[in-house]
């Protein structure tokens, strides 16, 4: 198995997902993906940005192993990822269900939550 393999493989079990999965959200084969981790074949640059878009990847440690495997999200752009999930998901979640009764507290309901946080906060052991 070549670097490039492994990172790719790497990266497949980081995100805790199948080979089929990942081919998946690229609209690539498993048996591509496959070649990939068994051959090290580097796909196209066009794939690499794709992986590294997709899935959070470090592009410079795709391609060379250097630095983090992952970019580091800001705290906006987790809860944009985390709502663009939430929205594409095909049955509504429990999430979904919880996040539009938040959607519709009133300034005061949000004041009452956040008190009841803050005092599970301070019991918690």
């Amino acid at each position: 198995m070549d670097a490039f393999g492994e990172r790719i493989e790497n990266l497949i079990k980081q995100l805790g997902i199948t080979k089929t999965k990942f081919a998946e959200k690229l609209s690539v084969s498993q048996p591509y993906i496959s070649k990939i981790i068994i051959s090290g074949y580097v796909p196209s640059d066009r794939l690499i940005e794709d992986i590294c878009e997709k899935f959070n990847a470090n592009e410079k440690w795709l391609r060379t192993g250097e630095g983090e495997m992952f970019i580091r999200k800001t705290r906006s752009e987790t809860i944009a990822d985390f709502m663009v999930d939430m929205l594409n998901e095909e049955e509504p979640s429990y999430k979904r269900r919880l996040i539009e009764a938040l959607a519709e507290l009133s300034t005061d309901e949000w004041k009452l939550l956040e008190n009841i946080t803050l005092k599970l906060a301070e019991k918690k052991d």
